[in-house]
C-alpha cells in the first residue's frame, strides 16, 4: 500500500512539473522575470521583518521576531529532512528545462518556500495590524516564489508543498503552544541590545527607540 500511494504522489509529481516547468528556449523579459521571482522576491520577506522591527512599535517588533525564530525553526527542520532524505532536484535526474544555476543540493522542502511560507503566515496570523498587513502583502509574492522556482526548473511542485506543510505546522505550534512568550522574551532582549548599540542614532531621532 506503502508503495502505490508513493508512486502515485511520484507520478503526479511529474505530471504538476510537466504542466509548470517552462519550455526550452525561454528568454527575454518572461526569463528575465522568471529568474527575478524565483532569486530576488525572497528578499522582501527579511525586509518587511525589518522594516516591522524598525517602526519601533511593541507589537510588530514582537511579530518580526517570532517570524524569524519560525523560519530559523523552519530551515533547520528542512536542513534534517534534506540530509535525512536526499531527493535530487530535476535538472540533477535529466528531467525538464532548468534556466537557473544552482547546486544539484536535496530538493525537499525548498528553502525558498519556507522562508517566505513561514514569514507571510506567521505575520498575517499576528495580533499586530501591521504586521497582518505585511503578511497579506507577502503571502501571494510567496505563491509567486514557489511557482517561479518549479517554472525555471530547480524545484518540484511537491518541494513547494512540502514548504507549505513544514510552514503551517510551524505557525499551529507557535499559536496553539504559546511560544509567544518565548518570542517576548528574545523581543526583549533584542530591543536593549538595538538600543544600546545604535543610541546615537536614537539620540538623534534617526532611529525610533
Amino acid at each position: 500500500m506503502t508503495g502505490g500511494w508513493f508512486d502515485t504522489l511520484r507520478q503526479l509529481n511529474l505530471a504538476w512539473f510537466s504542466l509548470m516547468n517552462a519550455e526550452a528556449g525561454l528568454d527575454g523579459w518572461q526569463l528575465a522575470g522568471a529568474l527575478f521571482a524565483a532569486e530576488r522576491v525572497i528578499l522582501l520577506a527579511p525586509a518587511a521583518l525589518v522594516v516591522l522591527w524598525l517602526s519601533g512599535r511593541r507589537g510588530a517588533r514582537h511579530a518580526a521576531v517570532e517570524a524569524a525564530l519560525a523560519v530559523l525553526c523552519g530551515l533547520s527542520i528542512s536542513g534534517a529532512i534534506g540530509a535525512l532524505w536526499f531527493h535530487g532536484r530535476p535538472f540533477a535526474v535529466g528531467i525538464g528545462e532548468c534556466f537557473l544555476d544552482h547546486a544539484p543540493t536535496s530538493s525537499f522542502p525548498s528553502n525558498h518556500g519556507t522562508i517566505m511560507l513561514v514569514s507571510a503566515l506567521m505575520l498575517a496570523t499576528s495580533a499586530a495590524p501591521l504586521a497582518r498587513r505585511w503578511g497579506l502583502v507577502l503571502l501571494p509574492l510567496a505563491v509567486l516564489v514557489a511557482w517561479s522556482r518549479v517554472f525555471v526548473g530547480v524545484h518540484w511542485p511537491l518541494d513547494m508543498l512540502g514548504a507549505a506543510v513544514l510552514a503551517l505546522a510551524l505557525v499551529a505550534v507557535f499559536r496553539l503552544h504559546r511560544l509567544g512568550a518565548m518570542s517576548a522574551v528574545v523581543t526583549g532582549w533584542g530591543v536593549a541590545a538595538y538600543r544600546r548599540l545604535l543610541a546615537p542614532l536614537i539620540d538623534r531621532g534617526w532611529l525610533r527607540p
